[in-house]
């Protein structure tokens, strides 16, 4: 490996690491001897410093770390403060309506009301922190509940799951009517 791909590769290590990784590590990966791998790494510190980069890389008892510049802090906050708002889809809107009409409630529950599996929808709104699991069921298979966090509070304005607006009974019953008439058509196909 040339000089230049084993910065490439040491780059690569670091940035996918996200956190220290020993010298000795580092080493082995790239093929190198600690010594020659430990200079490659201090001319890249000095270059990135000397270039004024937007990254660095800092040196912690004989491992490194790939991290930003904090000469860039500035420029950092002003993202960070102002974080992407994940997009629902209207999938997942649906399956989040269901979890905080009818909680605590499992999965098998919300496909029966959607009558579709609902397994990404769910997964996404665990990742987006909108919903947590509760427990399990005390039923065969010992099913998983769900239900709504603080953050799906905070993110629909919200105190209490109780402040969510009323379900119109005349809407729920047309609800209820076209499900069975889904029901009805998927049975008689």
């Amino acid at each position: 490996m040339e000089i230049k791909e084993i910065e490439g590769a040491i780059e690569a290590i670091l940035f996918a690491a996200g956190d220290s990784v020993e010298l000795l590590q580092i080493a082995a990966a790239v093929g190198h001897d600690a010594e020659t791998t430990r200079k490659v790494l201090h001319n890249m510190m000095d270059r990135y410093r000397q270039e004024q980069r937007g990254i660095q890389i800092i040196e912690m008892e004989h491992a490194y770390q790939m991290c930003t510049n904090k000469k860039y802090y500035e420029q950092l906050i002003q993202i960070a403060m102002h974080p992407k708002k994940p997009a629902l889809t209207d999938v997942m809107l649906e399956t989040l309506s269901i979890i905080a009409y009818k909680q605590p409630v499992t999965r098998i529950e919300i496909e029966k009301i959607r009558g579709v599996k609902c397994d990404h929808a769910v997964n996404k709104l665990l990742e987006y922190d909108l919903i947590k699991e509760l427990g399990r069921l005390d039923a065969p298979g010992r099913p998983i509940v769900f239900g709504t966090t603080e953050e799906f509070l905070r993110s629909f304005g919200v105190q209490a799951v109780e402040e969510l607006p009323a379900l119109d009974p005349v809407r729920m019953e047309d609800f209820k009517a076209e499900a069975e008439e889904e029901i009805q058509l998927k049975l008689n196909v």
